[in-house]
């Protein structure tokens, strides 16, 4: 293949700004904010599930220390309902009398349980209810920083597509007046040796395998046509001479 020198290290510009994006690229998928989001939502996650469970417990105990107020109001209510039938006269019989009595004793023994699983309940309650304050306050801590890392991506995420469309916008001028084949064969060999297709020869050393070319190879560089596209016996990449090919 042959292409006038100047359209061959008209490549090495290509090849520069294909680095540059490829550079953007890497460094976009790779922002330190990326790893900062992914483990503060993981903490975040899991800060949620114990908020959940906490609010659950909270729930609960609510439940039960409403049961158990009801069952003390209950006993109380009976209690006074028997203690007014005593005051009253009503019951004259000893046997019933003695009976009434007895089941009030119980009564205000079963009063007071009650009101010790009352004063349980409410301090598991009151527990659970500090736990989701406690919790509460840690995942919005959390999410502010979700948020403040996900804003910092996000405005990283823009200078670089910024000076991504800059870059294309370069390369599209660059690329626009270099011969069809030469660009083609460029594209492939980048494709093909990781990002690379086109290489200076730089004091006798191909920049793209970074070997230097033994004297059998430097003489048939130096034997090539000015317009003709040497590759690297090395590594196969367009190789671009300039005057400091050292030739």
């Amino acid at each position: 293949m042959n292409a006038a020198p100047a359209d061959q290290i008209r490549l090495l510009d290509v090849q520069s700004l294909d680095v540059r994006l490829t550079q953007l690229a890497h460094k976009r998928k790779n922002l330190p904010e990326l790893a900062e989001i992914q483990t503060l939502e993981a903490d975040l996650a899991q800060q949620r599930d114990l908020l959940v469970a906490a609010q659950t417990e909270e729930s609960d105990t609510a439940r039960e220390q409403s049961k158990a107020e009801t069952d003390v109001d209950q006993v109380r209510q009976r209690a006074a309902r028997d203690q007014k039938r005593l005051d009253s006269g009503a019951v004259t019989s000893p046997k019933d009398l003695e009976n009434l009595q007895r089941e009030i004793a119980s009564l205000a023994k079963r009063q007071g349980d009650l009101e010790d699983v009352v004063l349980e309940v409410m301090e598991r309650r009151e527990s659970a209810q500090e736990r989701v304050a406690e919790l509460t306050e840690r995942v919005a801590a959390i999410q502010a920083k979700v948020d403040d890392a996900v804003a910092r991506r996000d405005a990283a995420y823009a200078e670089i597509d910024a000076e991504a469309e800059t870059v294309t916008k370069e390369r599209g001028l660059t690329v626009s007046d270099i011969p069809a084949d030469l660009l083609k064969l460029y594209d492939k060999l980048r494709a093909q040796q990781g990002g690379i297709g086109a290489a200076r020869l730089y004091q006798r050393r191909c920049e793209g395998c970074r070997l230097e070319l033994n004297i059998t190879e430097l003489n048939d560089v130096r034997s090539a046509p000015a317009d003709k596209v040497v590759r690297c016996e090395n590594c196969g990449r367009i190789l671009v001479r300039t005057p400091d090919s050292g030739l």
